[in-house]
């Protein structure tokens, strides 16, 4: 029996998934997804007591971090390490409009 698609609309750190569910939610492989943990695109949440280190489990914004990674590679053809970069100065560029809205700075 097929477990159904994970579907996460907001970013809860609470949310625990696997591999499996975040490879069935982008419609990619498992190891795709272990390698964006080898590219530093998404990052393990620490191993879980009862849980196998082998294991990775994520917190829920991974889904939405892999999903992103997955539409620059499809939509802009860039390669797994373009899209980690892409990734990065993404959230630099939030983090930096954040610090401007909370200056007043930001419209």
């Amino acid at each position: 029996m097929e477990s159904p698609v994970v579907e996460c609309l907001a970013m809860d750190r609470r949310v625990v998934l696997r591999v499996a569910d975040i490879a069935r939610a982008c419609g990619e492989s498992e190891t795709w997804v272990l390698e964006l943990v080898q590219a530093a695109v998404l990052e393990p949440l620490p191993a879980q007591p009862g849980t196998p280190a082998a294991t990775p489990c994520f917190a829920g914004e991974a889904l939405f971090v892999a999903r992103s990674a997955r539409r620059l590679q499809r939509d802009l053809g860039v390669n797994l390490e373009g899209a980690a970069l892409a990734l990065q100065l993404l959230e630099r560029i939030d983090e930096l409009h954040a610090r401007l809205r909370r200056a007043g700075l930001e419209p």
